[in-house]
Order: C-alpha cells, then sequence, then structure tokens
C-alpha cells in the first residue's frame, strides 16, 4: 500500500481528473443510494470505500477526505494527524521528524499538488477532524450532499486593535525591536526553583516562553510556571501542544489561563511522544497548530466554542504560532504561516537561525506576500558553544538546520565557546536589519547564564529607556 500511495501521488494529476469523473458519477448514482436508503448503504459502501482508497492512498477513513487538497496524499498518514502541515521537524532530507524512515506526508503532499490543477496546497485552513465520522464513507456524504466540514474561519482581524492587554503586544505595537527568550519548566513542585532560575533573564528580555513538556518529556505544567512567573512580575507566554490535550480540555485552559492573568499564548501541535522518555504515554493529537490557533481565535473574538456555544466572559489572549523557514519544503513555508495567520496568529516565533541566506530568502516571499503586516515576526536564535554540540543539534534535533560553514568556523576558533557566542551577536545584528522583522527569540537551554552578555552584546537594546 505504502508504494501505491506514492505512486497516486506522483500520478496525482490523473487521480484527480478520475475523481471529478467519480463525483460526477456519484450524483448521478444518488436517486438509486436514496431508493436503497443511505443507513442501509453505509456499511458495504464503507466497506468497498475503505478497500479502494486504502490500497490506493493508504486512507485512514477519517470521514472527511482531504485528498483533492493535500496532492493525493492522506494527511491521516501523519504521526501526528496533522491536517495543516508540514511540522517545524521535518528533516533535511525530507523524511518525518517521528518516523525518520517515511517521507513527510505534507512533504509528499507538496509535490502531489504541483501536479494538480491548481498547482498549490490551498491557503485556506484546513479544519480539524470530526472523530463521530471516522469510520464512515465520505463518498455517502457527497451522494448524501451533506455538508462538508466548512475550511476554518478565515475573517480572524489581523493587527487588530490591541486584545490581551499584554506588555509583549504593547511594544510590538509601538515598534520596538522586542527580545524573548524561554525557560523549560523544572521536574519539581517547588516554586522557588522556578523564580530563582529567572534572574537570568533579569534586564535583557521582554518576554519569557514557558515551555509545554518539551520533547514529550513531562515537567510541571506550562500554566503553572506561567502563573508564578506572572505573579512574580514577568511577562510570560504560555506555550500550549495539542499533543497531550483534546479540544475539550484544551478550552477549559484556555479559559482558566486567561482568568489568571496570563494573556500569551503560543500554539504548537508538539513533539511526538516516541521523543520523549514515556513512549507508552498515548498521543492525542485532536487538533493541530492551525485548529489551536483558530479555537483560541473564535473564543476571544466570536465568544464561541468550537461545538457553536457561546462563552459569558471571552478569554483575552494575545495568540503566537511558530514556523521553521530553514526546513523543506522551503516552498511551502510562507503559505503555511499564511494559514497560520489566517486562523488566528498575530505573533510568530522560528526555530534557530544560523544562515541568514536562507532567512533573507524567506523573508522575501514573506514581504512579497504582505504576511510581516498582517503578524509580528519573531526570529529564532541561540549560541553555539563546541562543534561537538553543533554536530549533534544537527544531527539529533529534527527542524534544526547548521550549515557546514558555522561548525568549521568554531573548529577553527582558538575559543570556540567565545566564537559561538561572537556568531550568535553577528546573526541578531544582521537579523535587526532585515526589513518585516520585528524582534529575536534567544534560546540557550542550559546555558541561560549566556543570554544576557548575548544580548547585550548585540547592541538591540539600546535606545530603550533606562
Amino acid at each position: 500500500m505504502y508504494a501505491l500511495r506514492r505512486w497516486a501521488v506522483r500520478h496525482a494529476g490523473l487521480m484527480e481528473s478520475l475523481y471529478r469523473f467519480f463525483d460526477t458519477a456519484l450524483h448521478i448514482v444518488r436517486p438509486v443510494v436514496r431508493l436503497i436508503g443511505f443507513d442501509r448503504a453505509e456499511k458495504p459502501v464503507a466497506a468497498v470505500e475503505r478497500s479502494v482508497k486504502g490500497l490506493l492512498f493508504d486512507c485512514r477513513m477519517c470521514g472527511a477526505c482531504l485528498l483533492s487538497v493535500t496532492g493525493m496524499a492522506c494527511p491521516m498518514n501523519c504521526p501526528k494527524s496533522m491536517r495543516n502541515g508540514p511540522c517545524g521537524g521535518v528533516r533535511l532530507d525530507g523524511t518525518c521528524e517521528v518516523k525518520p524512515d517515511m517521507p513527510c506526508v505534507w512533504v509528499e503532499a507538496w509535490r502531489g499538488s504541483q501536479r494538480m490543477r491548481l498547482g498549490v496546497i490551498p491557503k485556506d485552513p484546513n479544519p480539524p477532524l470530526e472523530n463521530n465520522h471516522v469510520g464512515k464513507s465520505s463518498w455517502l456524504r457527497v451522494v448524501r450532499q451533506e455538508p462538508w466540514p466548512k475550511p476554518l474561519l478565515t475573517n480572524a482581524p489581523h493587527a487588530p486593535t490591541s486584545s490581551a492587554a499584554s506588555r509583549l503586544e504593547q511594544l510590538l505595537r509601538e515598534g520596538v525591536f522586542v527580545v524573548t527568550s524561554e525557560c523549560a519548566p523544572p521536574d519539581s513542585a517547588d516554586p522557588d526553583v522556578v523564580l530563582n532560575h529567572a534572574h537570568y533573564y533579569e534586564g535583557c528580555i521582554d518576554a519569557l516562553n514557558v515551555t509545554d513538556a518539551p520533547g514529550a518529556h513531562c515537567h510541571m505544567s506550562s500554566m503553572g510556571v506561567s502563573l508564578l512567573l506572572e505573579k512574580a512580575g514577568w511577562e510570560p507566554v504560555m506555550q500550549m501542544t495539542c499533543r497531550d490535550r483534546n479540544r475539550i480540555a484544551i478550552q477549559g485552559d484556555l479559559l482558566s489561563a486567561s482568568a489568571l492573568g496570563i494573556r500569551n499564548l503560543l500554539c504548537l501541535t508538539g513533539d511526538g511522544i516516541e521523543n520523549g522518555d514515556d513512549p507508552g504515554a498515548k498521543p492525542v493529537f485532536d487538533l493541530d497548530a492551525v485548529s489551536l490557533l483558530d479555537t483560541a481565535r473564535r473564543m476571544r473574538d466570536d465568544g464561541l466554542y468550537r461545538s457553536g456555544r457561546e462563552l459569558a466572559t471571552p478569554p483575552k489572549l494575545f495568540l503566537g504560532a511558530v514556523d521553521n523557514p530553514f526546513v523543506p519544503p522551503f516552498d511551502l513555508r510562507p503559505m503555511r504561516l499564511a494559514k497560520k495567520i489566517e486562523a488566528g496568529a498575530q505573533f510568530v516565533q522560528t526555530q534557530y537561525c544560523f544562515d541568514i541566506d536562507v532567512l533573507e530568502r524567506y523573508m522575501e516571499h514573506i514581504r512579497d506576500e504582505g504576511l510581516h503586516n498582517r503578524c509580528f515576526m519573531l526570529i529564532g536564535v541561540g549560541p553555539l558553544v563546541s562543534p561537538r554540540m553543533a554536530r549533534w543539534m544537527r544531527a539529533n534535533v529534527p527542524g534544526v538546520y547548521i550549515p557546514d560553514k558555522v561548525i568549521t568556523r568554531l573548529e577553527r576558533a582558538q575559543d570556540p565557546k567565545s566564537e559561538g557566542i561572537k556568531m550568535c551577536v553577528e546573526i541578531i545584528q544582521q537579523i535587526h536589519e532585515i526589513e518585516g522583522i520585528s524582534g529575536i527569540h534567544l534560546m540557550a537551554p542550559k546555558r541561560e547564564h549566556l543570554i544576557r552578555e548575548i544580548v547585550y552584546a548585540s547592541g538591540v537594546l539600546a535606545g530603550r529607556p533606562s
């Protein structure tokens, strides 16, 4: 089936023509199926559909087929069940973050889409999977003329008036080049561990991301650490992944976070369970990052749960997303960002940048599409303190791209640590000069003591009131 699935992608134009013919045929047989009875036809039709589409596309029978807009590559083959991919962990050879022996489903979708009539994957965000349709026939839904799952709402307020009243949002709207960083929650129930660690960031950052079980490892919750930081006077950015919660739990956490005074939310799909130390855990992935953004946006702006039920008091949230310009498919990355902006993203933080040339090409596309006017772009940076560290990250952290020239420079340096800090400062200064960029996101896990030195050496805080 895997070989046939890839064949279908390579011949996506042909399969699209067959699909159009079959769609016409389904409408012709509607009177016959109506006479038999839709409920009575469901089981045998679903069995045939499962056999045919399973053979050709490795179909998972989600009940809401997206093949016509995903290059004939079924997105449900993604280990993260992403219906708005690709994720930021695609490897440089185009293989999956979770299953490195399998090509990324969305890389395949991108290739297949280029062979179809439209020639691209549409920018409209795809809706999340409705689990009550799983296993049922998509063909019969066409015959029934049932309403298809609607695309996510695309009337998100881009560059809206201040909605979250967060300090981060205010600074960005004032045109300040901001500095954000991130901290990993501890393996502890002691709040002092969090607060004592925060001193590394004093006087050099504007907001502090709190990661949500990074690498699928359990720690103190992102909401808990964000609340501790907020009460201590910090500006937290609460990260939320889709890996561990369904949409009911997610919406409850969004309301709680806002009620507790947390105003900044960064939406991620999350690392695969396989990356962590408890691979026996059950992954959820009820939503992906795009549908999470849309869920938070419609709660905030429309006062509605995903179910359509009204909220008494909407949450106040400044919504963020992540992007990775440095891994394939490169041509798809701006469109993927556009999906997130359509769903509600107001600011974006990227993966580590170690190659300015790649970033500049990406930003050219972003400016051409006008996306920098619809959200604030914060570029990820971080220090490499040794050639060994650089090689390890390149080999073991999906989504991180480190060019050979960077490793060579570290190898030739008399003091690799100082050289790595110098390179980080140089990259920040170059980023500061690129049109359309609103700040940096400085990541230095287990080397937080270097953050203040890097920020001040870069000069990006110059001219700010003390």
